[in-house]
């Protein structure tokens, strides 16, 4: 199990990252009754997220794809069953999963949570904190040379506070769109939003179930505009531009998070 999760940075601070989806590899069991073409499964995963994560120095890495386990699910939700669970795609040879193959990806899912939890514990015995929960999502469904989805529904940004307790973090996630907001990316402030495409799952439920009242879920996703989510291509200039707005809001959050302290 050591190659499917590792801690990056000292875990010594209170804001820390995830980049569940960022992973492609699958087991090699499993590769077999996968019928997914490797284009299409990286166009559904969220590549390049661990390199927007990474502005954050402790940060959790995963490397499975979510089509082995979707770490962002509920576990009775997490191994993809049949087409409508994961956009209409045809995922497995003969499905659902078997049994074995099926407790198999399970069994990764119990791992990282269980790893996540013992440093969390660690994070929240010190006090409140935020976990920035890094995803990304496609805009151009239609598509590579259709128009992409309206930007009145799709934000640049969605922050989505689905499950935080607002009466403890709603200062905190208020400075934290606001800071966001004010950043330059690509000569226009950044389009974020709260709540609008989505609003976090399995990921943000877990730690403010286990931490009521001191974990904070700010479940990131952006828009892939910073890439073609048809070819994989990254552009990584625009990238490195959304990482540098990602890391203006750090002091922030870590400010806000010592008002809450005190």
């Amino acid at each position: 199990m050591d190659e499917i999760v590792e801690f990056v940075g000292p875990w010594d601070g209170q804001v820390v990252a995830t980049s569940v989806h960022a992973g492609h590899e699958v087991r090699p069991e499993l590769q077999p009754e996968m019928v997914l073409d490797e284009d299409t499964r990286l166009r559904e995963e969220d590549p390049f997220t661990d390199r927007i994560a990474s502005v954050v120095p402790s940060r959790m890495v995963t490397h499975r794809s979510r089509f082995e386990v979707d770490l962002n699910r509920p576990r009775e939700e997490a191994v993809y069953r049949e087409p409508d669970d994961c956009w209409g795609l045809d995922v497995w040879r003969d499905p659902p999963l078997s049994k074995e193959l099926t407790e198999g990806s399970l069994a990764v899912y119990d791992h990282v949570y269980a790893a996540l939890a013992e440093r969390l514990d660690e994070v929240a015995a010190r006090g409140p904190f935020v976990l920035l929960d890094v995803h990304s999502y496609n805009h151009r469904r239609d598509g590579a040379a259709a128009q992409p989805a309206p930007d009145a529904d799709n934000p640049e940004v969605n922050v989505g506070t689905g499950s935080v307790n607002q009466e403890v973090f709603g200062p905190l996630v208020d400075r934290f769109v606001r800071a966001l907001g004010e950043q330059v990316v690509r000569g226009h402030r950044v389009d974020a939003r709260e709540n609008v495409a989505f609003k976090g799952r399995a990921l943000a439920w877990f730690v403010h179930t286990r931490y009521p009242g001191v974990g904070c879920v700010l479940a990131l996703e952006f828009k892939k505009t910073w890439m073609d989510e048809w070819t994989g291509e990254v552009r990584d200039d625009h990238l490195e531009e959304i990482r540098a707005a990602l890391t203006a809001t750090l002091p922030v959050l870590e400010k806000s998070l010592a008002d809450l302290d005190r």
